[in-house]
C-alpha cells in the first residue's frame, strides 16, 4: 500500500507489532518474519520515508519527523497500540515514536540499535559518506557498505543476502540516502526514551557489530524499567538475517510476554 501515508505489508490478526527496517533497507528486509508471526500476532511490515514503496525525499526531515509518518500510517490502519520492532535506523526511528507517543506502546524492540546520539567522530564519517555519494553514487557506496554489516568470519554464508541487500540500497534514490544520512547524524541523544519508558524494551546486540559497537552501547541496557537483553556472538549488524531462526524466536518469546503479562 502507498499514498500519503508509508508503504507497507501485513498480514495476521491480533495485537500489532510493526516492523521498521534500517538505512540503505526495506520492509523486505523483515520478509521473513512475516507469516511465521502472522499467527500469533498482526505484523505489519512498514517502508520508512524516501524507501521501499514510498517516494524519494527530496526534502531535509528528522528522524522525529519519520516517527511521525509512521504514526500517521498506524492510526490510518486502525492501529491504537502496538509492539514496534526496528533495526538500526528503524530503532531510531521507533525511540522517537516512543518519546512523542508513549502510550501507542505496548512494547519496544531495538535490534542492534541505540538511543545515544552520534559522537562527533561519527557524524564526521557521516559527512564523508555523504560526500562520497554525491561524488561517485549510491551504487558505489552500497556495494562498499552492505558487506561489512555481516561479521565477518561467517560472511561468505551470506553472499546471497548480502547481494539482495546490495540491490535493495541501489533502489533508493541518492537524494533519499542522503537525507537519511543527515537525519542520522542529527538526531538528538534518547536515553531519556529508555528511562522513562513504561513498556518492555526488547535489545538484540552483536557482539562483532562495526555499525553499533557492542563496547561502546552497553550501558543503555540497564535504563529501562523493564528489558531483555539478546547478545549474539559471532555477529555484526544484521541478526535477523547472521541469526534468522534464533531472532525470530526471541522476537516471539517477546511478543509472547507481553501478551501475557502487559495486556
Amino acid at each position: 500500500m502507498s499514498g500519503q501515508n508509508l508503504s507497507f505489508i501485513e498480514a495476521g490478526k491480533g495485537l500489532p507489532v510493526v516492523f521498521l527496517h534500517g538505512f540503505c533497507e526495506t520492509r523486505e528486509i523483515w520478509e521473513n518474519f512475516l507469516e511465521p508471526l502472522s499467527s500469533v500476532c498482526r505484523v505489519i511490515l512498514m517502508d520508512l520515508p524516501g524507501f521501499g514503496g514510498n517516494p524519494p525525499l527530496e526534502s531535509p526531515l528528522t528522524i522525529a519527523d519519520m516517527a511521525e509518518q509512521v504514526y500517521n500510517t498506524i492510526l490510518a490502519i486502525g492501529v491504537e497500540q502496538c509492539i514496534m520492532i526496528g533495526h538500526s535506523m528503524g530503532g531510531y526511528v521507533a525511540l522517537a515514536f516512543c518519546e512523542k507517543f508513549p502510550s501507542r506502546l505496548k512494547g519496544l524492540g531495538l535490534f542492534h540499535s541505540t538511543a545515544y546520539a552520534d559522537s562527533s567522530e561519527k557524524k564526521q564519517a557521516r559527512d564523508k559518506t555523504i560526500d562520497f555519494i554525491e561524488r561517485y553514487g549510491t551504487e558505489e557506496f552500497v556495494e562498499e557498505f552492505v558487506p561489512p554489516l555481516f561479521f565477518e568470519g561467517r560472511r561468505k554464508d551470506f553472499l546471497e543476502d548480502i547481494r539482495k541487500i546490495v540491490e535493495m540500497g541501489k533502489r533508493a534514490a541518492k537524494t533519499s540516502v542522503i537525507e537519511s544520512i543527515r537525519a542520522m547524524r542529527d538526531r538528538k541523544d534518547r536515553t531519556r526514551v529508555l528511562e522513562k519508558s513504561h513498556c518492555p524494551i526488547l535489545f538484540i546486540v552483536g557482539k562483532n557489530d562495526i555499525a553499533i559497537p557492542f563496547q561502546g552501547s552497553q550501558a543503555q541496557y540497564s535504563l529501562p524499567s523493564y528489558s531483555t537483553i539478546h547478545i549474539l556472538n559471532n555477529t555484526g549488524h544484521m541478526g535477523m538475517i547472521e541469526w534468522e531462526k534464533e531472532t525470530l524466536f526471541m522476537v516471539e518469546q517477546f511478543i509472547q510476554r507481553i501478551k501475557k503479562f502487559y495486556i
